[in-house]
This record gives structure tokens, C-alpha cells and sequence, in this order.
């Protein structure tokens, strides 16, 4: 049996199982809000062009309004200014696009502190236990945040100090950013760097180091509870748009059970 057809039957018989990693696109989708005078992308909003009626009698379609940066979506390296020569999201070789993926679960330190940070000591002592990270994969952080996605109050749980969401230290995305062999982070909040990044120095060096090491960003995850630690492989294709910073994406994981 070759491997594609041995992929194919292992998919319809169940030894591959096929995990959602997606958030749903809606007017509800939570997006980031960023303060004055930083502008800001839009809701995700559907405009009817025709349903079955004296517009179009056979068919219904949708204008779609919305930003590259709504809801599970891709962050590709010209996002940030630091990668502002690199690829936009057209230009990701589709070889990256379909990669092994291990989850950090950190959802429990999470729970007890919002603004929870990734520190290198975590990954190192995952990686004692698991072993290496995946050479040109995901590193997929779970904090448990996607059980608030149905609530944009409670997903981007600001106050008057700002949004306070777990993310990833200054030190450990620099050097997520240049000693590892990970593809890229992938996470459950609004964006891949905490909630406070606004005031790290730099401000959002998860964006500022893995961006400007032309390495890619996957945020809103969800369903990273069923995934293994490791032996998951990720498909993330972005839309190909021509000069954008990134894409709403259906993320899918395959998992041998």
C-alpha cells in the first residue's frame, strides 16, 4: 500500500483522528483591542450579495468583511516591523505548512496567574522529560485560555492597567527565537505575546524575536487538550493573499490513536 493511500485508509478507518484547532468565525469572535491613537482591524462581519431570492434565484453568497488578524489566524514574518523584509503571508513556503507540532501545557500555572510567562527553565525541563523540540515545527503553548473564547470580556481580561493574559518572557521568546529549530508558536489568546507585552523591553518580543527571525505565529487555538505532548503533525494554510501580514486559518492536527 503506498503512504498516501495507507494516510488516506488509516483517516477513514480512525487510526488518524483529525483534531480542530480552529476558533469560529463570527460577528462574536474575540479581536484585540489596542488603545488610542493604535488603530484598530474590524469585527468579522458576512454582507448578504444574494440568497435564493430576485438577486441571485438559485444561489446565496457572502461578501466577506474582515481583518488578517481575526480570530485563529496566521502571523507572517512582515507583521512586525522587525520583519518587515521578510515573507508576507503569500510567500510562506507551503512545506512549512504541514509540520510536526508538541504541546507545553502550562494551563495550570495559568489558572492561578493570568499573566503567566513561558520562561526558558520551562521548556528545558520539557524537553529533559520529552525530548528536543520538533526541528521546523510548532511549539504549541496551552494556558487553558481558549475556555474564555466564547466571552471577548473574559478572553481579553483587561482593567485599567491593560489586558492580563499569559504569554511567553522576553528572554524565552529570544530565545525561542534564536536557538531552537521550532518553525514557530502557536497559542490560545488573542495574540501570541501576553497580555502586558505592551510594556516588555522590548514590547511584544514574542512578535519583535520570532517574527524577526522569520519564523511564523498561530493564535485563538483551541482543542490543544486533546492533542499529545508530542507526535501530532499541523496543517495551517493561510489564505495566499499578496503582501499580507497574515490570514484567518483553519488549522487541522492529525493524531495516530
Amino acid at each position: 500500500m503506498s503512504i498516501l493511500r495507507s494516510l488516506v485508509e488509516s483517516l477513514r478507518g480512525g487510526a488518524i483522528e483529525v483534531v480542530d484547532l480552529t476558533s469560529p468565525l463570527s460577528p462574536e469572535t474575540p479581536i484585540l483591542q489596542l488603545p488610542e491613537p493604535f488603530g484598530n482591524t474590524i469585527p468579522f462581519r458576512l454582507e448578504e450579495i444574494s440568497r435564493y431570492d430576485d438577486r441571485g434565484p438559485a444561489w446565496y453568497w457572502n461578501d466577506i468583511h474582515t481583518g488578517e488578524h481575526t480570530g485563529t489566524h496566521f502571523d507572517a514574518p512582515i507583521h512586525w516591523v522587525t520583519g518587515r523584509d521578510g515573507q508576507d503571508v503569500s510567500q510562506v513556503p507551503v512545506s512549512s505548512l504541514l509540520a510536526p507540532a508538541v504541546v507545553l501545557d502550562l494551563s495550570a500555572e495559568a489558572e492561578k496567574d493570568p499573566d503567566f510567562l513561558l520562561q526558558i527553565d520551562h521548556v528545558k525541563e520539557w524537553e529533559r522529560v520529552n525530548g528536543p523540540l520538533p526541528d521546523g515545527g510548532w511549539l504549541l503553548y496551552r494556558t487553558g485560555w481558549d475556555a474564555r473564547s466564547a466571552d471577548q470580556a473574559a478572553f481579553l481580561n483587561a482593567n485599567e492597567t491593560g489586558p492580563h493574559t499569559p504569554g511567553i518572557s522576553v528572554e524565552c521568546a529570544g530565545w525561542l527565537a534564536d536557538e531552537t529549530p521550532i518553525l514557530g508558536v502557536g497559542v490560545e489568546t488573542v495574540g501570541t505575546d501576553a497580555g502586558a507585552a505592551h510594556s516588555f523591553d522590548p514590547a511584544f518580543p514574542c512578535h519583535s524575536f520570532l517574527l524577526g527571525a522569520g519564523k511564523y505565529g498561530l493564535t485563538q487555538l483551541r482543542n490543544l487538550d486533546r492533542l499529545p505532548v508530542t507526535g501530532a503533525v499541523v496543517l495551517a494554510p493561510p489564505l495566499p493573499i499578496v503582501g499580507g501580514s497574515g490570514s484567518p486559518v483553519r488549522v487541522l492536527a492529525l493524531v495516530e490513536r
